[in-house]
């Protein structure tokens, strides 16, 4: 199957889509257990001290603040249910490498929320945007024909320049990632399945072509392949039949 086919990448790691959303934790009845509601929009901009430990009214979707505000009678109509603001929590969400939404955790203010996010998705990109894989995930044909690009120079557009590694490694620098359609429309390349046609006549076979995708999906920058490395489950493994 094609890297851009596929919803299986093995580089990509951690949690994508990281957002943060402010919550009141609300308690309400005495037996029932607390519920957590974002603010109504018309109240956004309150403090967390202008909201904690005040009371509110709330529906399914929002909670407002009642003590010192004024609210529509539309507004009140929702909200059927009385409770106390007992904390202001900052929810940390992302989705998983499925794609699946995921609640990773909550901090009690949005510095401290703020600074997971900022660890969590290694914005220096020291951590996430280097990879050393086996050589055995490419055929040998393709392992010469970046040797063959390092020993000369790559042709300007492939959004990728090989270079050669010492011992028998050779590394790709990967250009423009991600590779999506709309992160090439900025760049002035076609749809991926176009420039997937463009590498395939520059000579990139199909089995370098989907690891290259696979990376920059993930936004991997540096590519190099190692016969000393290890290999990366769920990559293919090229070699000789036994």
């Amino acid at each position: 199957m094609d890297a851009f086919h596929s919803n299986s990448n093995p580089f990509l790691r951690g949690y994508q889509q990281l957002s943060i959303n402010r919550l009141l934790l609300i308690t309400f009845e005495d037996d029932h257990p607390p519920v957590y509601r974002p603010l109504h929009r018309s109240q956004a901009h309150l403090y967390d001290h202008e909201v904690q430990c005040f009371p509110c009214i709330f529906c399914d979707e929002f909670a407002l603040i009642t003590e010192g505000h004024h609210i529509r009678e539309s507004l009140q109509d929702q909200c059927t249910t009385d409770g106390i603001v007992r904390q202001v929590v900052y929810e940390i969400v992302g989705t998983d490498l499925e794609g699946r939404p995921v609640r990773i955790g909550d901090a009690h203010s949005l510095h401290e929320a703020e600074a997971v996010v900022r660890r969590l998705s290694f914005d220096t990109g020291h951590f996430s945007r280097c990879w050393e894989i086996s050589t055995a995930h490419l055929p040998e044909a393709d392992l010469q024909f970046l040797k063959q690009l390092a020993s000369t120079s790559t042709p300007c557009g492939l959004l990728f320049e090989a270079f050669a590694i010492p011992y028998g490694g050779i590394g790709c620098k990967l250009i423009g990632t991600p590779w999506t359609d709309q992160n090439l429309d900025l760049i002035g390349k076609p749809s991926i399945e176009a420039f997937r046609e463009e590498l395939i006549e520059a000579g990139v076979s199909e089995a370098l072509f989907r690891v290259l995708h696979l990376a920059a999906l993930a936004d991997v920058r540096v590519l190099i392949f190692d016969p000393l490395a290890k290999e990366l489950p769920g990559l293919p493994v090229f070699g000789e039949e036994p």
